[in-house]
């Protein structure tokens, strides 16, 4: 459950920074499978992956974890 929240969380983020997948992969170094797999909850990044995460989605680490659509 936590995996899928997390993903959307990701997906939305990505989107309104007007980033497609691959932009996204690129800039965190993986592949765009890898982030295909999280954005639907199948897999999730390592501790080291979300910081990667979270600073090119321009949020704090925790704020991936603000489910509802809001941020702190």
């Amino acid at each position: 459950m936590l995996q899928k929240k997390l993903g959307k969380r990701i997906a939305d983020l990505r989107r309104s920074n007007n980033l497609t997948q691959e932009q996204l992969a690129e800039a965190v170094d993986c592949s765009v499978e890898f982030i295909s797999l999280v954005e639907r909850g199948v897999n999730a990044p390592s501790v080291a992956g979300l910081e990667k995460f979270a600073k090119v989605l321009k949020v704090e680490v925790r704020d991936l974890f603000t489910f509802g659509g809001k941020k702190r």
